[in-house]
């Protein structure tokens, strides 16, 4: 069995390296930018070295994960001298195999491994990596090493080629940091009419549930609901113009995530060409007005 090296012992690094251990495999060695950090890693694995540098890692393992910053990453694998057949994985999520292109030159194996999860501490991102997607980024043999530990996290694995991180990690922001934001624009509404944001969230998070709920058992286009999916245009053409006397920060933010709310409506089949053009036509107008 490899020997697995973690450099970096934040979050990502941590609970990769638990997980893994958890499933059997054998994490030797960690180091971090501070020796705590390492330590702290090295408590929850049992056999795992705490080592000084990130060249005792690479000295000390056949699978080295890099798992710091991701603007650390390059600097990393460049200051490192790898051996000849040796992985070499980092976990960017935006990031392609180029960044470590320095242990290429080596002689190792590189590879991208990014669980598609949010990692908000420590302890979460333990509970929810098992049964992530996991996007990985290189070639066999190494590319088959991390497809069956994917595996053994019970998770799914999707292979990219050069060129696609950018625009996977692109889509996990939308799907999950632009969703906080939204909650955060819609606490900011609740606002103008009294409800402090602990109290808006708690009320929404039932409705967020619920639309979750519908994508994964309904799926789209036909988990969309509301408004536009009805080709209700006086009820948009409503929200348009409260947004603008009271919340004309948010106007452009309604009418972009409109217009891609009507084709979604248009999958669906529950609106018309003619409801969606007059539809779009509102959105579209919703700037164009003066202040």
């Amino acid at each position: 069995m490899d020997r697995i090296g973690f450099i970096g012992a934040g979050t990502v690094g941590r609970a990769l390296a638990i997980t893994l251990a958890n499933e059997g495999y054998h994490v030797a060695a960690a180091a971090s930018r501070t020796r705590a950090s390492a330590a702290a890693l090295a408590a929850q694995v049992p056999g795992c070295a705490v080592l000084g540098t990130a060249q005792a890692v690479a000295n000390a393992a056949d699978l080295v994960f890099i798992t710091t910053p991701d603007d650390a990453i390059a600097g990393v694998a460049a200051a490192v001298q790898w051996h000849f057949g040796q992985g070499v994985v980092h976990c960017s999520g935006a990031a392609s195999t180029d960044i470590i292109a320095p242990a290429a030159q080596d002689g190792a194996q590189v590879g991208a491994f990014h669980p598609l999860q949010s990692f908000a501490s420590v302890s979460r991102a333990i509970e929810n990596i098992p049964g992530s997607t996991f996007a990985i980024e290189a070639e066999p043999p190494l590319r088959d090493k991390l497809v069956a530990m994917a595996t053994a996290l019970r998770g799914s694995p999707v292979l990219l080629g050069p060129g696609d991180k950018v625009l996977y990690h692109a889509a996990a922001v939308i799907v999950s940091n632009y969703t906080v934001a939204l909650m955060k624009m819609a606490t900011d509404l609740w606002r103008q009419f009294g409800v402090p944001p602990a109290e808006a969230t708690a009320a929404m998070l039932p409705l967020l549930r619920g639309t979750v709920n519908n994508i994964a058992n309904i799926g789209l286009p036909n988990c969309l609901t509301g408004p536009i999916a009805r080709g209700d245009a006086g009820t948009v053409e409503r929200h348009l113009a409260a947004l603008e006397r009271r919340a004309p920060q948010l106007l452009a933010a309604y009418r972009d995530l409109g217009l891609q709310a009507v084709e979604v409506a248009l999958e669906k089949g529950k609106v018309d060409q003619a409801q969606a053009a007059r539809m779009r036509a509102l959105l579209e107008a919703a700037l164009l007005q003066p202040a």
